[in-house]
């Protein structure tokens, strides 16, 4: 019984060591994590090149968050900042990894802070952004979200280890919340009215994006095509992100 149990778990080890296989088809860990880089199985390495790198598989990017559509790009307040986090298999289309196809989950969170009113009307299903007045007693105005997607990204390098890199791709997910919050200075104390959800906000979430950069650097830009509130009487606002990426490994 024993040997029996050590025989299967022998086997499942040598299969999963070599069910990865590289553009020149040998049999290799291809999708090696951070601390596993050069981890290659219970074989070693049988290669014509020293190694085929793998690149951009954990992505994080740190950007300005804006909107577009019924407002005006780059009428929001400069403080507006957000953060992707992109975790990615890095799949090589060439022989050394010119050409790649990433593909992986991402989570991303957005933070606008306008400073105007977001006018929410439960029975009409309606959120409507207006400018606010002298009459409005709050400070500034947040809205903020947390989203889940599948990005899916064609990735060109050159050869060296600095290399120059262009990624091109899009994003499927799902708007999991959103927020709006409202902060009120008064007599030294501060007061934060907030507000959960929104009766039309969009839980279909799908996008574009690029990425040009030298090695794990890179300028980051992204749009997305859905609207944040999906009534048609509500106000049309399409998301924009432009930031800074870093791959961590």
């Amino acid at each position: 019984m024993i040997k029996g149990i050590l025989t299967i778990i022998v086997c499942t080890i040598c299969i999963l060591s070599n069910a990865q296989f590289d553009s020149k088809d040998e049999k290799r860990s291809n999708y090696r994590p951070g601390l596993m880089w050069f981890y290659s199985g219970i074989r070693p390495e049988k290669s014509k090149h020293d190694d085929v790198r793998k690149y951009d598989r954990l992505i994080i990017d740190v950007t300005y968050n804006d909107w577009i559509g019924d407002n005006d790009l780059f009428e929001n307040h400069w403080a507006s900042i957000g953060m992707n986090t992109s975790l990615m298999f890095d799949i090589p289309l060439t022989g050394r990894n010119t050409v790649s196809l990433g593909i992986g989950v991402a989570y991303q969170y957005v933070n606008i802070r306008h400073d105007n009113k977001l006018v929410i009307d439960d029975a009409e299903h309606t959120t409507i952004y207006t400018p606010k007045d002298k009459y409005d007693m709050f400070d500034k105005s947040i809205f903020s979200g947390n989203s889940f997607s599948m990005p899916l990204e064609l990735r060109f390098r050159t050869k060296n280890t600095k290399h120059f890199k262009f990624h091109v791709g899009g994003k499927i997910g799902y708007q999991a919340n959103m927020l709006s919050k409202r902060v009120l200075l008064q007599d030294g104390h501060t007061e934060r009215n907030k507000r959960f959800g929104f009766p039309d906000e969009n839980k279909l979430l799908y996008s574009a994006h690029v990425r040009i950069g030298i090695r794990n650097w890179a300028l980051f830009g992204s749009y997305n095509f859905n609207t944040l509130f999906s009534n048609s009487n509500s106000t049309q606002l399409n998301l924009i992100q432009l930031g800074l990426s870093v791959s961590l490994f």
